[in-house]
């Protein structure tokens, strides 16, 4: 019989060194790492993320560990990973991987592995080793779900974000192969997250709370294990494992395919826009077509988007109730788009939600499912038609974007990202932090993320 996954995924992360790591695969996980910082501290100024950091601040006062965008606020490690977590996933911009797998990295390993390298002073070569190993284990597991548990109702990320978390946080603590095999066992029943607020008239707050919990969830596994805790090593595709009780078309062998070998850190994916990821293609699509063609939103008559049949299980909402349920509209998306600079996380406001022509061209819009053995080049694959006025009928192919891995951001481009979210805080302090981010592997400490909580 051969091991269970969760111990040889163990090995694998205890064993890993950052010289290990190709060069390609630093400059990934460094980018990412860039990227979640620059979306964290746009999302720590929203008004959901200023309820948690109050609850964090309340109940977690006392600690070391910082708050992106809270000046001088210091809390215990669960609650900075919570608060940090929350506010990376806070608007709709923080990472995934391609093809999908129900996992975002950013969100849901920065702020559990920088918790606990605050706790211990970690470098920062010991923080990006720790970030890809996480990395590499939740991926894999993302993988092995087959994005299924999202057909039953649950937020993936949500389930998947808690073992990655716990090794990236245990492997910045010093936690070896059993502990860390011990902590995804515990995070096995820590993982939760609900897809009701998308059929829901309000309280889709509660989306941005998944990616914090999942964090949050990461130290409690790891810290736990630590202390001696034990948790199932058959967590993950054993009888009432991760893979049979959420999961509706798992395959386990995915589990550990490639591992060492196959850096699932290079199938990062930055996202372009701050919505839903399946909106991104025909966004891309419609804007060039935008571009070419010289029209405006004045000018459609009609618009149609062919996709998988995710995009109208889950994304087809024509009256969204608030900004939330508004990112995860791909009609809303795509009426914005044509009206207004979808790149601009300020672009995406409440005059966007209240805006009669947005809201009309959101009604307007047609979702379909491509033909029954229609080949798709992956589930965010999509076809958009536009009719114009004048006769003219456009339509483009949305097979990628930029920031997959096949057409992936620059350094100027991460960089012109980040800036763009920090916005208007102080220009000295925010390039520094970004030259700082920019050269992790060198710093001996992470104090360098302090900035972000003053911008």
């Amino acid at each position: 019989m051969s091991e269970l996954a969760a111990p040889t995924l163990a090995r694998f992360a205890a064993g890993l060194r950052f010289e290990d790591l190709p060069d390609e695969v630093v400059r990934q996980a460094r980018n990412c790492i860039i990227d979640t910082v620059g979306v964290a501290v746009y999302g720590s100024r929203l008004p959901w993320s200023r309820i948690i950091a109050a609850y964090a601040l309340r109940n977690g006062a006392g600690g070391v560990c910082s708050l992106f965008g809270n000046p001088q606020a210091r809390v215990h490690a669960p609650f900075a990973a919570l608060a940090n977590g929350a506010f990376s996933h806070a608007f709709e911009q923080d990472s995934l991987r391609r093809p999908g797998a129900a996992v975002h990295p950013g969100a849901s390993l920065l702020p559990a592995a920088l918790a606990a390298a605050e706790t211990s002073q970690a470098s920062g070569r010991r923080l990006l080793t720790a970030f890809v190993a996480g990395l590499e284990v939740m991926f894999r597991i993302g993988a092995a779900s087959r994005h299924s548990s999202e057909a039953l109702g649950f937020h993936g990320p949500g389930l998947t974000g808690p073992y990655g978390a716990a090794i990236a946080s245990g492997l910045v603590q010093g936690l070896d192969a059993d502990q860390l095999a011990a902590a995804l066992g515990i995070a096995g029943s820590l993982s939760g997250g609900l897809l009701a607020f998308t059929k829901a008239d309000q309280g889709a707050m509660v989306k941005r709370l998944h990616l914090g919990r999942a964090a949050e969830s990461g130290i409690l596994a790891s810290q736990l294990a630590g202390d001696g805790f034990e948790g199932p090593h058959n967590v993950l595709e054993g009888r009432y494992g991760f893979l049979e009780a959420y999961c509706r078309d798992a395959d386990p062998s995915r589990l550990t395919a490639g591992l060492g070998q196959d850096w699932e850190t290079l199938r990062i994916c930055i996202k372009a826009y701050p919505c839903h990821i399946t909106a991104h293609t025909p966004i891309q699509a419609l804007r060039r077509l935008m571009a070419e063609h010289q029209f405006t939103a004045a000018d459609v008559s009609a618009l149609s988007i062919k996709g998988a049949h995710k995009l109208i299980s889950h994304h087809d909402l024509r009256e969204p109730q608030d900004l939330m349920q508004a990112q995860y509209s791909v009609p809303f998306c795509v009426a914005l788009a044509l009206v207004r600079d979808p790149a601009d996380p300020r672009s995406w406001d409440d005059a966007a939600l209240a805006d009669p022509l947005i809201r009309s061209l959101c009604r307007m819009i047609r979702l379909q499912p491509f033909a029954e053995g229609e080949k798709l080049d992956s589930g965010w694959h999509t076809r958009i038609a536009v009719d114009l006025l004048d006769g003219r009928r456009l339509t483009a192919e949305g097979l990628s974007f930029r920031g997959m891995p096949e057409d992936p951001r620059s350094d100027d481009e991460i960089a012109g990202k980040f800036r763009l979210l920090i916005g208007n805080a102080d220009p000295a302090k925010s390039e520094l932090l970004l030259a700082g981010l920019q050269h992790l592997e060198a710093a001996e400490d992470v104090k360098i993320f302090w900035a972000a909580a003053s911008l």
